[in-house]
């Protein structure tokens, strides 16, 4: 296993990151196999762990904190807050009301009096930068999280929040976890030149794609796979954008098959490859699934495989634009993008 420093905080962690998504009802992870996914990942030296109280509404950090009991001192706790708890409009969001409140719910369900970084899990349109960045960095000076960072930020909103900690005088986001992967490349563009110039720490999430690189999804074969239960239209192959993507898997596998390697390795090798990610978050259902992603913990890739991928998908583009989760607002509703004209007001035509 390689570790690197975790942007500026002299934190160093695994550039295999263990993401708990899958624990719970979400990926059908028990918690027998989620606590031997734990215990087989720090014995091969991961020693980050990456949850959200989203994921199946605390039950993946109840499972954490299950399998992690007895060792919490021997691993780099992350989670994340945003995503609705529940029905009630106010458990959710990004609001110092929240933020607070669910800090301590989160707390409670992974058994620990603090975590080492806690997330944004999403921009909050709704929230000024002032109001999460204050009650974060209250947070940190209570000694409840030590670091605090954002997720799948769009990169204007990066520097925004960075400039609003400095004019403020608040802590500042010192990481930033972004999706990216071989088929969806555009962060190399905009996010992770943000992420260098500020010296973030960058946990990427899922460098496999969804399970597109995972190498159970090749052409000829039928797609059964957890996430294309979950989300099916990104897996049909009658919607051109999903064809697109399998023939990207199929020149990548051939890279990987010259190289002597799996897709799995090519995919977290790529990933890991590039001088602004930290480490890559794998998120395995299974012991099986750990293993084939942790063979590729020190894969090393040469450029003269780096050229060949850039040849199959440009830098800084996605084979699945519509993939993205930091598009702007004001590019999914177009009410955001026009200019609604005072009452009684003259207009052109």
């Amino acid at each position: 296993m390689q570790y690197r420093i975790l942007g500026r905080t002299g934190v160093r962690v695994s550039t295999l990151a263990l993401g708990a998504m899958n624990f719970g009802s979400a990926g059908r992870t028990d918690q027998d196999e989620a606590s031997a996914i734990v215990d087989a990942a720090l014995e091969a030296g991961v020693n980050v762990i990456d949850t959200a109280d989203w994921y199946g509404r605390g039950e993946s950090e109840e499972m954490v904190g299950k399998a992690i009991a007895g060792r919490r001192d021997d691993l780099v706790l992350a989670t994340k807050v945003w995503g609705p708890m529940s029905d009630e409009r106010n458990q959710q969001g990004t609001s110092r009301r929240w933020i607070v409140t669910e800090l301590e719910n989160s707390l409670r369900r992974l058994g620990v009096d603090h975590v080492d970084l806690y997330q944004v899990h999403r921009w909050d349109p709704t929230v000024s930068d002032e109001e999460t960045l204050s009650a974060l960095t209250d947070l940190q000076r209570a000694g409840k999280i030590r670091y605090f960072g954002s997720s799948t930020y769009p990169a204007y909103r990066i520097v925004q929040a960075q400039w609003t900690a400095r004019e403020r005088h608040l802590g500042r986001f010192v990481t930033e976890q972004p999706g990216y992967s071989l088929l969806q490349r555009s962060i190399e563009a905009h996010v992770l030149p943000v992420t260098e110039e500020y010296g973030l720490g960058t946990l990427a999430w899922s460098p496999l794609a969804g399970g597109w690189l995972s190498g159970a999804i090749r052409a000829g074969r039928e797609i059964s796979t957890n996430r294309s239960t979950l989300l099916p239209d990104r897996f049909d192959l009658t919607v051109p954008v999903n064809q697109a993507k399998l023939e990207a898997v199929e020149r990548l596998a051939v890279i990987a098959d010259q190289a002597g390697l799996t897709l799995i390795q090519l995919a977290l090798g790529f990933v890991t490859a590039h001088p602004a990610i930290t480490s890559a978050i794998i998120g395995p259902r299974t012991r099986e699934h750990l293993d084939s992603q942790l063979a590729a913990a020190d894969t090393v890739l040469g450029d003269d495989v780096l050229d060949a991928i850039d040849e199959v998908v440009s830098p800084g583009v996605d084979v699945a634009p519509g993939e993205r989760f930091d598009t702007p607002p004001a590019l999914l509703d177009p009410a955001l993008r026009r200019r609604r004209q005072p009452a009684g007001s003259v207009t052109n035509g």
